[in-house]
């Protein structure tokens, strides 16, 4: 692994004494914590804990869990981007079966904030931003995406369009046409993610946005936002004056 790898740092090795879950008290337990107290009462550690199930000889699952949010700056954020064979790669005791569970737990709570981030109306670009961001602030390659909605601007749902890779990615004004065609939407918010963290918008970008707005303008669709987003951050090009 490179010492470039955003993932790494150079911080000195953390040394971590081990832990038995056996050897806890019931409260301090991660399963029983979660049963007596909810799921909510549980740390990072101890919800990781819980998916990998068990650690390896004289490491048990909380130290091995402590040891990967180490590794990721105790940023659960670090380790959702992470892909699962690195996972494997980096942590010893760490197998496919328990990456892919870790994987799959993360993906679950992001598609329930998705389904829990929905909007009456969109009447902001914060509002649009709030609305994507679940989609796509984890994403280490560029997704292009729209936001489908009615006359009154209510949301209908969210399509993603085209995957690409960490700098770029091809975007094909007609199926954009198509999908807002296929769901009736009356209006649309484009939407990629810059996976470098730099919100602000390339020449590229500027042109694809002129692009798909003349297109749309042919069919009186209209297109009333084009969102940049990052983990924390976002551009938007109605508020820049650039639509």
């Amino acid at each position: 692994m490179s010492n470039n790898d955003p993932l790494k740092s150079d911080r000195p090795e953390v040394v971590f004494s081990h832990t038995k879950i056996a050897n806890l008290s019931d409260d301090d337990k991660p399963r029983e914590k979660a049963i007596a107290q909810g799921i909510r009462s549980l740390s990072d550690a101890e919800l990781i804990a819980l998916l990998i199930g068990s650690g390896q000889q004289g490491k048990s699952a909380i130290d091995l869990a402590r040891e990967i949010l180490a590794d990721c700056s105790n940023n659960v954020s670090r380790l959702a981007q992470m892909p699962i064979m690195e996972m494997v790669r980096r942590f010893k005791g760490v197998g496919p079966a328990k990456a892919v569970t870790i994987s799959a737990a993360i993906q679950l709570g992001q598609r329930a904030a998705r389904n829990t981030s929905g909007l009456a109306a969109v009447r902001s670009s914060a509002d649009a931003y709030n609305y994507i961001r679940p989609f796509m602030e984890h994403l280490d390659t560029e997704e292009f995406w729209i936001i489908l909605l009615s006359r009154s601007n209510h949301i209908r749902r969210a399509e993603c369009i085209s995957r690409g890779g960490t700098a770029a990615t091809y975007v094909d004004p007609k199926v954009v046409l198509k999908r807002t065609i296929d769901n009736m939407a009356s209006s649309i918010i484009l939407c990629h993610n810059h996976p470098s963290g730099n919100n602000r918008p390339s020449s590229q970008d500027d042109a694809l946005t002129h692009k798909i707005k003349q297109a749309c303008e042919l069919l009186d669709i209209r297109v009333l936002d084009h969102i940049i987003v990052c983990s924390d951050t976002y551009y938007s090009y109605t508020d820049n004056g650039h639509m």
